[in-house]
């Protein structure tokens, strides 16, 4: 009964959100004049806490989507262990098992331990499937598949970092439940450091265990050491993404698709540092990838990329001004619903843009790189506030996109505030797919 009243009155906000859309409200600009707490420090993860711990034992452990019904698993071990997966739906009994690939990389002086991924499935949407990884009987693991249709909840969090304020960031997120979790760039902030990504590992693993993690590349994950070291090497060896699955493979782990909720939504990861003018073979993929959704079925379409097309934060200005000049008209046309952006340290919403205007079919742009990254918050804003620029504010915190239902999307960005998770910007998003002056031909 209490699921029941849940979902009327989840219609009733709907409806209210329908008729409110359809008015015409001016756009009124906030810069929040909270004022932070101040900055916390790094997490000391480098060393295993489990005292019972040995070379075969998995740790590092994290899921992510691929295809509508399996999930990649994906975990380290210190010593030689098989690459099995052995899962089921009771705690303790594992009447399935996926046998996948190991690997391992050296990075100057520094060697991996073995980086073992298998792909688990098919899967039952919306179902708890407890598993353990090398057949090890110490660490049982669980995660639920996302749902085969609307509704569905992300949270979307960029530049997480190692901090104590990382850590005060995911216990929000673990808080409340959610389907998946989307990162716009900017993971371990490693660089070059690569025990870093041993202990992120470790960090996020209660939750990155337990829902699929679907993440893209920011520049703190470049790496590079000319002559020595290419760029990407820890992050394409860590964090394999679904790039060669689906109906549009990519090609690389730098930029890749996928279809959620029964293709009622269709997210897009853009790869900010690599190359994505005319005629690269992002700019390809892109253009091949939006033509092949059918609007019919997704209702939403969301892209993720790491440099902030828009952006009204004295930080990092304009460094995303290529890709948006390569990029923007192609989004813009295949009327992609909103675009979420990190690497500014800071909140910040803008209206439905195009062109550095205002436009009822352009997305809806968001800044959420404030995850808890180690470098702290970005404070200084351009005055006075453009006039596309809603709501910005430097705090730490995330956000959550709930797709309610065939056209409308509830978005909420949650402040961390003294611990406290505190909804301080909040707006629904009407999919471009229902509105017909979006659609005329």
């Amino acid at each position: 009964m209490g699921k029941k009243k849940s979902m009327a009155a989840l219609a009733l906000l709907v409806l209210a959100a329908s008729v409110l859309s359809s008015l015409p409200t001016p756009c009124l600009a906030v810069t929040s004049p909270y004022v932070r707490p101040r900055p916390r420090a790094t997490l000391s993860l480098h060393r295993h806490d489990d005292a019972d711990a040995d070379g075969q034992t998995p740790q590092q452990v994290h899921v992510s989507a691929v295809g509508p019904d399996q999930m990649r698993v994906t975990w380290i071990t210190d010593d030689d262990a098989p690459a099995t997966v052995e899962y089921g739906t009771t705690s303790g009994q594992y009447p399935f098992s996926a046998t996948g690939d190991t690997t391992a990389y050296s990075f100057m002086m520094y060697h991996s331990g073995n980086i073992h991924d298998a792909v688990v499935g098919p899967l039952k949407p919306s179902t708890t499937y407890y598993y353990r990884c090398s057949s090890d009987p110490s660490r049982e693991f669980s995660f639920r598949t996302p749902p085969s249709g609307l509704p569905i909840n992300f949270v979307i969090a960029g530049d997480l970092g190692q901090t104590e304020w990382t850590n005060s960031t995911l216990q929000h997120i673990a808080a409340t439940d959610y389907d998946m979790l989307l990162l716009p760039g900017d993971l371990s902030y490693a660089d070059l450091d690569q025990p870093r990504w041993d202990s992120y590992g470790r960090l996020v693993e209660p939750l990155a265990s337990a829902r699929p993690w679907m993440v893209t590349q920011g520049n703190h994950e470049v790496e590079k050491i000319p002559l020595l070291e290419h760029k990407f090497k820890a992050y394409n060896a860590r964090w394999r993404m679904p790039y060669d699955a689906g109906a549009s493979p990519s090609g690389s782990n730098l930029f890749y698709s996928f279809d959620v909720a029964g293709g009622a939504v269709h997210v897009i990861m853009l790869g900010s540092y690599t190359d994505y003018g005319a005629g690269t073979a992002q700019y390809d993929w892109l253009k091949g990838d939006l033509a092949r959704i059918d609007r019919s079925k997704a209702s939403f379409v969301v892209a993720l990329v790491h440099a902030p097309w828009y952006n009204s934060n004295k930080a990092h200005q304009g460094e995303g001004d290529d890709m948006r000049d390569a990029m923007e008209a192609l989004l813009y046309d295949a009327r992609v619903d909103a675009v979420f952006a990190g690497h500014v340290h800071a909140y910040e919403r803008f209206a439905r843009v195009y062109g550095d205007v205002e436009d009822q079919c352009g997305p809806v742009y968001v800044t959420i790189g404030d995850g808890g990254n180690r470098e702290g918050l970005a404070e200084k804003y351009i005055d006075p506030q453009p006039e596309t620029s809603v709501y910005r504010e430097a705090s730490f915190g995330h956000g959550r996109l709930q797709v309610v239902n065939a056209t409308h999307a509830l978005w909420a960005w949650h402040r961390n505030d003294d611990d406290e998770p505190v909804v301080t910007d909040k707006v629904w998003i009407t999919s471009l797919a229902s509105n017909p002056a979006c659609n005329k031909k």
